[in-house]
């Protein structure tokens, strides 16, 4: 048996993390994010143009970037453990520059698992460009019950 493309498998589908957040997250699908891509360890999501999304002067607002990011996160969690009931223990957010017109493409990795895991996401405009954001998490990652 190959370990190694076993441990490069997600621990979840896109369709089964979607109804993980409907039926578990109601609250994710205020910011309307498309869940692009899940791998172990890592994960693509989409946060769309949105007048909702935006504050004065047409740029995204913060709430709605740290949102995107800390889903991001979860969904690399969940894709490379499987573990549902992680929770996040600390996000820091540092935002670069204002976010031009369109969607933001949020890619975050997972950097150490155990007890508890450590990941980065960045936030980069759909349309191409330098990052707006880059977050920095901790989450705990509970024994099932």
């Amino acid at each position: 048996m190959n370990t190694t493309a076993h441990a490069d498998t997600p621990k979840i589908t896109i369709a089964e993390f979607e109804q993980l957040l409907d039926s578990h997250h109601p609250f994710a699908g205020v910011l309307e994010i498309d869940i692009l891509e899940i791998g172990a360890g890592k994960s693509i999501l989409r946060l769309p143009e949105r007048r909702s999304h935006q504050r004065l002067g047409g740029m995204i607002a913060g709430p709605m970037l740290m949102g995107l990011a800390d889903l991001a996160l979860y969904a690399a969690i969940v894709g490379g453990t499987g573990n549902r009931d992680a929770v996040t223990a600390s996000l820091s957010m540092n935002f670069l520059r204002k976010t031009p017109p369109g969607g933001v493409l949020a890619h975050a990795t997972i950097l150490k698992t155990g007890r508890m895991a450590a990941g980065e996401v960045l936030l980069v405009p759909e349309a191409g460009g330098a990052p707006v954001a880059q977050a920095i998490s901790t989450w705990a990652l509970p024994r099932n019950a």
